[in-house]
């Protein structure tokens, strides 16, 4: 048995303790790649922030505030963010937490649209439905193997199937997706959603044609920058930015392209953008606009880069993220106005070495 065999099966036993950072203390004495990047101070402000986000969940299983009330992208990253931690559906601390998400998304399919989880309102949903449906069916896929419940096991893979063909479906003749699940458009950051998706799909035992994976790869590669390696929003226009390269890097690591001249110019120049003193603040305004967005998938790049791009990102945003803390335990910052869905990203990027959601690990 290898080592991610042995620590996936064996979440369950330990999950549990993970409330009081007993959990961290087990594994980082086990070789796992938590010790010395999450260490005692970070796991207890971890911690913290966990409850606190625990404590904010509606009485129908979803997260979001305000216009973001109910969003299943929000309540998809809320879910993924107790995975972080080490919980399983109805196991752990928070796993009640996760199989109320789960309950929750069976009811955003759209009536309309088989498979299509569709958020509610305003949110991400009032710009492109898309977004949280990508999300919802990333957490899904990362989900509904560890779920013990076998009714709710069954329903919860016959919703991820039919969310999975829809991507597949709405693919335009580009490779990329847009706001709509229709074949009409593309842009690169609901591209990255859908790609992940599938990716973790597939990691799961669904079936997704190869050949979706290959017509995304051509798009995303076209959206990058030949003079800078950044990538753009679309294809055609604008320039590169921040938000826009951590999504690109991550899409062709999730269609499984990883040694490639693309990646690696990607990541080049990322680094400009790094967390510090040194950063270059002509860039903080394109950074902060989407600010949890572009470090959600950044922290996902620099973690499979691995080697200096890990060692020099991580401890940068850790301690940014930190510092930037609210004192009731929460996050709130750039264009999305939702504490719930700000807390839950900055808990994903904190967690990212406990390696304990599928899509991530090594």
């Amino acid at each position: 048995m290898n080592r991610r065999s042995l620590l996936t099966r064996g979440i369950g036993a330990l999950a549990g303790l993970s409330g009081s950072g007993l959990l961290w203390h087990a594994l980082a004495q086990d070789g796992n790649p938590a010790r010395d990047l999450i260490n005692v101070n970070s796991q207890r402000t971890i911690d913290a922030s966990l409850d606190w986000l625990s404590r904010q969940q509606n009485a129908n299983g979803s997260f979001g505030t305000g216009a973001y009330n109910g969003d299943v992208a929000v309540t998809s990253v809320a879910g993924l963010a107790f995975m972080s931690a080490g919980h399983q559906p109805s196991r752990g601390r928070y796993g009640d937490n996760i199989t109320r998400c789960l309950e929750n998304m069976l009811t955003c399919e759209d009536r309309g649209t088989p498979g299509f989880l569709n958020a509610r309102g305003g949110g991400f949903g009032a710009h492109g439905p898309m977004y949280g449906h990508g999300f919802a069916t990333l957490f899904l896929a990362e989900a509904h193997g560890m779920i013990h419940n076998a009714n709710l096991r069954r329903d919860i893979r016959d919703l991820l199937g039919r969310a999975i063909r829809l991507i597949v479906s709405a693919q335009n003749g580009e490779g990329g997706w847009r706001y709509q699940p229709r074949p009409t458009d593309a842009d690169l950051s609901v591209t990255v959603c859908q790609i992940m998706a599938l990716r973790a799909a597939r990691n799961a035992g669904i079936n997704v044609p190869r050949s979706t994976a290959e017509k995304c790869t051509e798009y995303v590669k076209a959206c990058q920058d030949p003079n800078s390696g950044g990538f753009r929003y679309q294809r055609i226009g604008g320039g590169p930015g921040f938000a826009r390269t951590a999504a690109g890097v991550v899409a062709l690591y999730s269609a499984g392209i990883y040694d490639d001249p693309s990646v690696e110019r990607g990541l080049n120049y990322l680094m400009t953008f790094r967390p510090g003193p040194n950063r270059n603040i002509g860039f903080l305004g394109d950074v902060n606009a989407h600010y949890f967005y572009g470090h959600y998938y950044a922290v996902q790049a620099m973690w499979i880069a691995g080697g200096n791009y890990w060692r020099q990102w991580y401890p940068a945003i850790r301690d940014e993220l930190l510092t930037n803390r609210r004192k009731d335990g929460s996050w709130l910052q750039g264009i999305v106005p939702c504490t719930h869905y700000c807390t839950a990203m900055s808990l994903i990027i904190l967690q990212v070495p406990n390696n304990y959601l599928p899509i991530l690990q090594r």
